[in-house]
């Protein structure tokens, strides 16, 4: 993470967060499927502009540039991202705007939570292995669907998640220049949207 002098933020318009969320999946987009989850800070064009030049491309009209973060931690005991730790000890400089997240998870219809509550009804004595257990048993499921969301907050508390769904055996296949079609909903991922907020909340370590 780069650190550049203090500056006055910029003020960012309506559209910022929705062009930066889109550009963050596309960008994760181009690599493909079955990537682990990825952390991107979301600092302002403009003043990457003025202190890391080289960073910005001259034609880029984006209000937020996205910066890639090294890839997140694994479990050796269940070789899943530990991404739960990962935001519990993550801040950012004050030049940051924002940041994203993108994680694959898997979506299952309404009426799939019976049959995962018959498989874990055993196991919900110990938590590990009821969530490992429920992992498995969603994607096992013959109607569960891959999927790749996206959160992003900023600063101003602003934020937003989508939904990408991977394409299913049935569905055509898809214009490589069509426009991925994103998926939204008001209540999307609470939990996730609040653990990233708390990100631009916790004071950076000192050096």
């Amino acid at each position: 993470m780069c650190v550049v002098t203090e500056s006055q933020p910029p003020v960012l318009s309506p559209d910022a967060l929705g062009s930066a969320i889109r550009e963050v999946v596309e960008f994760v987009d181009a690599a493909g499927w079955g990537q682990p989850p990825q952390l991107f800070a979301l600092v302002p064009t403009s003043l990457l502009a003025d202190t890391q030049p080289d960073w910005v491309d001259e034609h880029d009209t984006s209000e937020l540039t996205l910066i890639e973060q090294a890839p997140l931690p694994v479990s050796p005991d269940s070789g899943m991202a530990e991404l739960e730790h990962v935001l519990a000890t993550t801040s950012w400089p004050a030049e940051v705007a924002g940041c994203a997240l993108v994680q694959e998870i898997i979506v299952l219809p309404p009426e799939a939570e019976d049959d995962l509550d018959d498989a874990l009804g055993p196991l919900l004595a110990d938590p590990d292995s009821a969530d490992q257990a429920a992992r498995s048993a969603a994607a096992a499921h013959p109607e569960s669907r891959q999927a790749r969301l996206a959160a992003a907050v900023l600063r101003d508390g602003r934020n937003l998640s989508l939904l990408q769904l991977a394409p299913g055996v049935d569905d055509v296949e898809a214009d490589d220049d069509a426009p991925i079609e994103l998926l939204s909903h008001p209540n999307m991922a609470p939990n996730l949207v609040l653990a990233l907020a708390a990100t631009l909340e916790n004071t950076p370590d000192e050096e």
